[in-house]
């Protein structure tokens, strides 16, 4: 889920932390991506038609394997660095959130098998997006994809998107590319919206720069942070009657979640009588990341084009030819990425200075000007 309704919220209020940019615009930039933020979009986009899915011979679901094959290799294309950062045990906190979403899904996978009953292709697809769910066999699938084509892998020890805003806090990578808005919350300095968007080309990447978010919206990080909560995040339940610029507002008069609750008018807004809001505080501020002396060196490597072959053609039944073109690309991209940005073929060159203008103090040339004008101004015969 991620922050509720923080796009809208920075849209009206801090447009100017973001900015629409051309997927090309990343060339040579390291970007970590939240891995399994991408294959939940391969699962409900790639390959779905009402309740099918793009299976194997065994049945097995690939739908997430056609989607990162490609959409990496189109990266690699662009010239664009990807690391893939995967979760690890979510925190105790947001493991109520987690068993929600189970709850949901267990009600989606009914009413889908009633659409499916009645033939309501919109109920369809509706209920067969809400049952989907990222397996431990497709983040495994994905992470030994990866690793083939030659594209870093990282194993969070908790939250990736934390994972990957220390990544970024450390300058290992340019920027975090996700979907949820949290990464802003984990203080990530730059952050990527649509960046692994499948479904079309002709989305522009978001960019938002959390400086300026801080700066516009006029809060500190930790006011941000309790901004977030109070607009509801992952970690727990929000004040039933507050959204997001209710939220700002009382941040902005009152500076915190224990001044707002000191202050608030507790009959027409609901406090939920069991807030942890302090804790998920805690987890935004200090999350469980790598340290970063442990933080491990990234490295591009050529693709394992047997092992590809392999692992795409002969056990999930991919296309031959596909596949090999997919690995020449791969190749080329790493030959391009190579060359670095356009920035760096360039060294900073000596400014030229331009001599303020001095007051005259009369309007009659000098001697030698009036000399100068004189040979300048003569005809050759």
């Amino acid at each position: 889920m991620g922050i509720k309704g923080l796009t809208k919220l920075l849209a009206d209020n801090a447009p100017k932390c973001m900015k629409e940019q051309k997927f090309e615009s990343y060339f040579g930039r390291k970007i970590a991506i939240d891995a399994s933020m991408s294959i939940y979009q391969f699962l409900i986009v790639i390959g779905r038609t009402g309740v099918e899915t793009l299976t194997n011979e065994a049945g097995e679901v690939t739908s997430h394997l056609q989607g990162m094959f490609t959409r990496t290799i189109r990266l690699l294309e662009a010239g664009i660095k990807p690391v893939y950062v995967f979760d690890g045990a979510p925190p105790d906190l947001k493991k109520q959130e987690l068993a929600k979403r189970y709850s949901k899904r267990a009600d989606a996978t009914e009413d889908l098998a009633e659409a499916v009953e009645t033939g309501d292709k919109e109920g369809i697809e509706k209920y067969s997006k809400r049952t989907v769910k990222v397996t431990k066999q497709h983040n495994d699938d994905c992470k030994r994809l990866l690793r083939l084509m030659g594209v870093p892998v990282v194993e969070a020890p908790s939250e990736a998107e934390a994972e990957c805003a220390a990544l970024c806090k450390n300058d290992k990578v340019y920027a975090v590319a996700s979907e949820d808005m949290d990464s802003l919350t984990f203080a990530a300095p730059r952050f990527l919206r649509h960046l692994m968007d499948p479904s079309s080309r002709k989305i522009p990447v978001m960019e938002f720069d959390v400086a300026k978010v801080l700066e516009e919206l006029e809060l500190t990080m930790d006011q941000f942070i309790d901004l977030c909560i109070l607009s509801g995040c992952d970690y727990c339940d929000s004040i039933r009657g507050i959204g997001g610029m209710t939220a700002l507002k009382l941040i902005r008069q009152h500076g915190s979640i224990e001044k707002i609750l000191e202050n608030i008018n507790k009959e027409r807004f609901q406090i939920p009588e069991i807030w942890p809001y302090q804790e998920a505080r805690r987890l935004f501020k200090e999350p469980v990341v790598t340290c970063a002396d442990q933080q491990p060196d990234l490295k591009w490597t050529s693709p394992d084009e047997e092992g590809i072959v392999a692992f795409l053609v002969n056990e999930n039944g991919f296309n031959n030819e596909r596949v090999l073109k997919g690995v020449e690309k791969i190749k080329a991209a790493k030959n391009k990425s190579s060359q670095g940005r356009l920035e760096s073929f360039f060294k900073p060159t000596a400014s030229v200075s331009v001599p303020m203008k001095r007051k005259e103090t009369s309007t009659k040339p000098t001697k030698e000007a009036a000399n100068k004008k004189s040979k300048g101004g003569r005809r050759k015969k």
